[in-house]
């Protein structure tokens, strides 16, 4: 990680490939630090394309999944920090389609910029928005809805 660091300071781009090992290493080994200082240099750099999609491929990888054995499933994960006070559509627009018989992984974390975020409203009504995402989930199960925070889905 520390040579990663060196080299974005310098100004140097990563490869896809090496953006998407630093990612493995944001969510297995690295520091806090070693991750604020990675994460600086590249925002101070400018990320670049290769950079973002190697990130993106490394989040992938250190997702945790479900298996959606009752068939497919639909997530309603909203934008959050519309700065326009609205409620919290996503969530209850889960809370809607799993009502109506649609089978919904719901994913969101806490209010970071907004009134309310998918897991404080999910915490309000009893969820228990921190466990751990199902290793598989049946359409014949009492419940049409999984929550999933952030925090869960992505570790870190």
């Amino acid at each position: 990680m520390q040579e990663l660091i060196r080299r974005v300071t310098d100004g140097e781009d990563l490869s896809v490939d090496e953006a998407r090992a630093a990612a493995t290493l944001v969510f297995e080994e690295a520091t806090e630090a070693q991750i604020g200082a990675l994460l600086s240099a590249l925002r101070a750099k400018g990320e670049t394309e290769a950079e973002i999609a190697g990130f993106a491929q490394g989040m992938r990888d250190a997702a945790r999944t479900i298996d959606p054995d009752g068939g497919p499933l639909v997530d309603t994960c909203g934008t959050g920090g519309d700065d326009y006070s609205t409620i919290n559509v996503s969530t209850t627009s889960a809370i809607v389609a799993a009502g109506a018989g649609v089978a919904v992984a719901k994913h969101g974390n806490y209010s970071v910029s907004s009134s309310s975020g998918s897991a404080d409203v999910l915490e309000v009504a009893g969820a228990d928005v921190e466990a751990e995402p199902p290793p598989s989930r049946t359409r014949s199960s009492a419940t049409t809805s999984a929550s999933c925070s952030r925090p869960c889905s992505i570790p870190r």
